[in-house]
């Protein structure tokens, strides 16, 4: 069975990669409210039968998630200013 760490945690069993810590909580904030919106987004889309707005979701899903670490390259294996350096792209894309 995982285990809970640093860089993962469970639930129901499965593990989950956790959020890059070394991210400024200002830019932690602003992907979350971003993902949050986008996943709204999804449902909504998903009940009306907007399969291009489904799709568009799931996008900016996936930029915010690789923006907090919790997907793409694993955050630990890279150098802080790197991580800090995609999570500011991946929030600009979101907010262009």
């Amino acid at each position: 069975m995982p285990e809970e760490d640093d860089h993962w945690f469970l639930v129901g069993g499965r593990r989950w990669r956790r959020t890059d810590p070394a991210l400024p909580e200002d830019v932690v904030a602003a992907l979350r409210s971003h993902l949050g919106s986008a996943r709204a987004t999804v449902g909504a889309a998903s009940r009306r039968g907007d399969a291009a707005a489904v799709a568009d979701a799931r996008r900016r899903v996936g930029i915010a998630k690789h923006g907090l670490g919790e997907r793409g390259p694993k955050w630990w294996d890279e150098p802080v200013p790197a991580r800090v350096q995609r999570a500011g792209e991946a929030l600009a894309e979101l907010a262009g």
